[in-house]
């Protein structure tokens, strides 16, 4: 049974360490964390750039990685808390925007300002008990190559938006978006596909 095993096994223990990791009540990691063992285990393509003033509330026990020449602008918030967050080669995570685990983003994907995309939910079936003391439920989110996500969008937990997708400002995702379409909307939907044998987009 591997280190790992045994901590999650073991409800004391796991307790415990996640202290020695994160202050009580906190998202964001303890300063050594942050300094001596998030940059081992993380992986951060050549000329990937994290910019300086972004929250990078990343733990070792889930991956973050990078893939080259990636940027993550000033303001953003990326969590990987609860799942992975991937984010691809040539990818752009613009300004303000906000990741929660687990996320993974393609290759030559860009992401506008002011855009959610969380992985995380919170239960709220039992009446009977705060929102807040129910259990968290994840649901990956995958953006596949070469899509553009534009300004004040939300993706929700568990979509996964197709290849060389648009997906237009302010849209709420709730659903898949099929590969080579463009949707908008709260909720979104389809309003473009691309024909590839008319070589253009088609309103639908």
């Amino acid at each position: 049974m591997s280190i790992k095993d045994k901590v999650k096994g073991n409800p004391v223990l796991k307790k415990f360490v996640h202290w020695l990791l994160i202050p009580t009540g906190e998202a964001r990691p303890r300063l050594w964390v942050k300094w001596f063992v998030n940059p081992i285990l993380h992986k951060k393509g050549r000329g990937a750039t994290i910019k300086w003033r972004t929250r990078i509330d990343v733990l070792p026990f889930n991956k973050f990685n990078m893939g080259k020449n990636a940027v993550i602008e000033d303001f953003s918030t990326i969590n990987n808390g609860v799942g992975d967050v991937i984010i691809g080669d040539d990818t752009l995570i613009g300004m303000s925007n906000v990741l929660i685990g687990p996320v993974t983003i393609g290759n030559n994907v860009i992401f506008a300002q002011n855009i959610v995309a969380s992985g995380l939910n919170h239960e709220y079936s039992d009446v009977n008990v705060p929102i807040s003391k129910q259990k968290i439920v994840v649901s990956p989110i995958v953006v596949e190559d070469d899509c553009w996500i534009a300004a004040n969008s939300v993706i929700t937990s568990g979509v996964t938006i197709g290849k060389h997708s648009v997906v237009a400002g302010g849209a709420v995702v709730t659903k898949n978006v099929p590969p080579y379409s463009v949707v908008a909307g709260n909720p979104a939907k389809v309003i473009k596909k691309y024909d590839f044998e008319a070589q253009q987009w088609v309103k639908v």
